[in-house]
């Protein structure tokens, strides 16, 4: 048996079916909605933070978010309740990175 057939044998979908998890695949990663933004300097504990508000959508949505901004800008954050919470004063940096990304900002 070549090992074409074996695959073959493992996975055997047709160019339709093979379309429609490719669109389905798309549908699940499409970006979130342009959405608007507010950013507050915060104290907690006495240490600079920065509150990201205003967030419209899923959880999971706003995790990723979170992690996209976190690994960008290279800070620790968390994120929880509709907000993102992130260590230092950083807000000059998430507002850029927001409207590059097509987002409207305002607060700061």
């Amino acid at each position: 048996m070549d090992w074409k057939d074996a695959l073959g044998a493992l996975y055997d979908a047709s160019p339709e079916e093979e379309k429609i998890a490719l669109q389905e695949q798309e549908e699940t990663t499409a970006p979130t909605k342009k959405q608007h933004f507010c950013l507050q300097f915060q104290r907690r504990n006495g240490k600079p933070a920065t509150l990201i508000t205003g967030f419209e959508g899923s959880d999971d949505e706003l995790k990723e978010l979170a992690k996209q901004l976190k690994v960008t800008l290279g800070v620790g954050g968390s994120a929880r309740g509709g907000e993102i919470l992130m260590q230092g004063d950083v807000r000059d940096k998430v507002r850029t990175w927001l409207r590059n990304q097509g987002h409207q900002v305002k607060g700061g």
